[in-house]
């Protein structure tokens, strides 16, 4: 006869059955939002290097607006994973609309300023004519998504916790499908559609967002879902919004401490020229389709750790972070080799000069070991949730 499973054993096969449900579809969903911009510069590698550097460097704008809003998404999510853990389903509904705010808010900002002065944007990070027209033009066209991608994550965020997280999957799906066929037409000029580069790939992202917005609206009205109301939206809470800021300004110090400088990296690869801007491009591609799961494991991580706090299990929340601080450990380790072997793989699906490729094979070396060093920052958020007592 098998001897009965212990307390302890079970306890810990519940911890990683939870964070399996978590971090599987929060890691898959990472990846799909990788993948689209892999097919995007799979696509424009195909028609020129400089289109595929052009658009690598525009988007470093949506990636500099995604620290902000990342840093509100990230902060909003640990309180209402703790009012959620409480079984406040008022205050939830209000904290949602008042991240739908925020995000929107600092959305349209980003929208603007690629609207009106994209010439400007560009210059930042390149002095090359050729990529700034085509970087210019990219960044007009594609703005417009940018005041649909912010409130979608903070739906995809609400799905998480209401135990729907397949459910942004299957959205996600659906979008990048959506995302690649467009591309195809628009970027080549297929089946008599006009032949628009780079821009294709822009207005290929607009719809893909707006899809993805209409259909998680649309989700939130089905059921008891939560979802935003007039009563909700006009709600303001000046110490739930000083809440909100000490966990999320934290969060974006951190993000901003490595996402400048991971911009400032883009602009010296822009004014060294298309063939470095271009290998870094597909190297960071390489990297965040490596590292989905780890990310899925740190999503995860801040949502088991808040609801424990949320119903006020203060020592479960500290065993779990110091557990969920081994285990991204590993995971970081197991990434880096991932990267080593498969990198060179990924590479070979892009059509570059050889100065590029060999810009390349240097470039996927050193981002294998900064893998290594992702559970760092992941270790930082899970202090800025366990080290929080109360709502």
């Amino acid at each position: 006869m098998k001897p009965k499973p212990t307390t302890d054993l079970t306890e810990k096969r519940n911890f990683y059955k939870e964070l399996l449900s978590l971090a599987i579809p929060i890691g898959l969903q990472n990846l799909l939002v990788v993948l689209i911009g892999a097919s995007d510069a799979l696509m424009l590698g195909r028609l020129t290097q400089d289109a595929v550097s052009a658009v690598s460097l525009a988007n470093q704008i949506a990636f500099v607006m995604s620290l902000f809003s990342g840093a509100v998404v990230g902060g909003g999510g640990a309180l209402l994973a703790q009012y959620w853990g409480k079984g406040d389903r008022a205050m939830v509904k209000n904290l949602f609309s008042m991240l739908l705010k925020w995000a929107f808010g600092i959305s349209f900002i980003f929208f603007a300023l690629a609207m009106f002065v994209p010439e400007a944007l560009m210059r930042l990070y390149t002095p090359d004519p050729a990529l700034i027209q085509i970087g210019a033009s990219y960044l007009r066209a594609v703005s417009v998504s940018y005041l649909f991608s912010g409130m979608t994550q903070c739906y995809f965020l609400v799905m998480k916790l209401e135990g729907k997280a397949s459910k942004s999957v299957v959205i996600s799906v659906v979008t990048l499908v959506v995302d690649v066929t467009i591309d195809y037409f628009l970027i080549y000029g297929k089946a008599g559609m006009p032949k628009l580069g780079a821009n294709g790939s822009a207005y290929s992202t607009v719809v893909m967002e707006l899809v993805a917005l209409v259909w998680c609206v649309a989700e939130s009205y089905r059921g008891e879902n939560v979802r935003p109301d007039g009563k909700s939206l006009r709600w303001f809470s000046a110490a739930i919004t000083k809440d909100l800021f000490k966990i999320a300004l934290p969060m974006l110090g951190s993000s901003l401490a490595w996402g400048v400088g991971f911009s400032m990296h883009s602009l010296i690869m822009g004014h060294l020229g298309s063939d470095a801007t271009a290998a870094a491009s597909i190297a960071s591609i390489a990297q965040e389709l490596i590292t989905c799961v780890c990310k899925g494991i740190s999503a995860g991580a801040g949502i088991m750790v808040g609801k424990l706090l949320g119903q006020e299990l203060f020592d479960q929340a500290k065993t779990y972070g110091k557990r969920f601080c081994h285990i991204s450990f590993w995971v970081g380790g197991i990434h880096m080799l991932l990267l080593g072997v498969l990198g060179p793989i990924v590479a070979e699906y892009f059509v570059l000069s050889a100065t590029a490729k060999q810009y390349l094979i240097i470039m996927l070396i050193f981002s294998a070991f900064l893998c290594l060093c992702l559970f760092h920052q992941h270790h930082h958020r899970l202090r800025c949730f366990s080290g929080r007592r109360r709502c």
